[in-house]
């Protein structure tokens, strides 16, 4: 029996994506491909793998020890490749940064701009997500993240404190806040925070529109859907929004510049979070004076 790492990646997406069809996309074949090379591992292997029950994929005692396998091979190929890149000592190669949607397109574009001309040798593969990516996995190599928490197995610094505060248009000025029509991000963006901020400035039926992603929140309130938290870098000099609160403390996060402990010392790594580090430097004081 001879099983390659492709067999064990299948499996495991597999688990992952909860089906066929997904784990496939997720590789990068088709459906087809898919379900022979599967059929073709069980062949190997001398058992089934999974258990088909209507449409969904459950692993079977040895789809398990397998899927744990993978796990830690995976583990073990993530680990290498850090290394690996950490050793490299010229500014040169691919650099995969991850940074909340908004963020990317209002406030980071003209760093990355200005990092990608200082460095021609690095492409730059930008993964906008609200969501947080593994470093540990290579995800991405470095992730400009909003927390107040970051995660201990990371290493980085705290660039600045993101105010946020009400916005909307100029018919809410006088408006009791309670009365509006309110936007509200779902309770999986940002821990819940800004959901049960909301939740504490009005009754639910005053909730006119949710987003699960900040991304859209300003152009919301913009088009006229009510008003809604915003962030002050954002939202400050629109002509359309008028800022209707003081900045919320609980809302207020910390914005952090994060790498793996094994890829701080790589050269392109070291550049970029040097240069973007320099750049917040000087914009830090206005960030943070919106605070009021």
């Amino acid at each position: 029996m001879s099983l390659a790492w492709d067999d064990f990646r299948l499996v495991k997406a597999i688990a992952d994506r909860g089906g066929l069809t997904r784990a496939a996309e997720s590789l990068g074949i088709n459906h087809s491909t898919a379900f022979r090379r599967l059929a073709a591992i069980e062949v190997a292997v001398e058992t089934k793998l999974f258990e088909r029950l209507r449409g969904a994929y459950a692993p079977t005692t040895a789809g398990l020890a397998m899927i744990e396998a993978a796990g830690r091979m995976e583990s073990d190929v993530a680990q290498f490749t850090r290394e690996s890149a950490g050793r490299s000592v010229e500014p040169a190669g691919d650099l995969r940064i991850t940074a909340p949607a908004g963020l990317v397109a209002g406030l980071l574009m003209p760093i990355l701009a200005d990092f990608s001309a200082a460095h021609p040798r690095i492409r730059l593969d930008v993964v906008a997500s609200d969501e947080a990516l593994n470093l540990s996995r290579r995800d991405a190599d470095v992730a400009i993240r909003a927390t107040d928490h970051p995660p201990a197995t990371l290493v980085g610094r705290r660039l600045a404190a993101i105010p946020w505060a009400v916005y909307g248009l100029a018919e809410h000025v006088g408006v009791p806040l309670p009365d509006c029509s309110w936007i509200c991000p779902t309770d999986s963006v940002g821990d819940g925070r800004f959901a049960r901020f909301v939740k504490s400035q009005t009754a639910p039926d005053r909730v006119v529109l949710r987003l699960n992603t900040l991304t859209g929140l300003r152009e919301a309130i913009e088009a006229g859907f009510g008003v809604g938290p915003l962030p002050c870098w954002d939202a400050s000099g629109r002509p359309l929004l008028v800022q209707l609160s003081e900045p919320i403390p609980e809302l207020t996060a910390s914005l952090w510049l994060l790498t793996h402990p094994d890829l701080r010392q790589a050269a392109r790594v070291r550049a970029f979070m040097d240069h973007v580090a320099e750049a917040f430097v000087a914009m830090r004081p206005a960030l943070e004076a919106l605070n009021g």
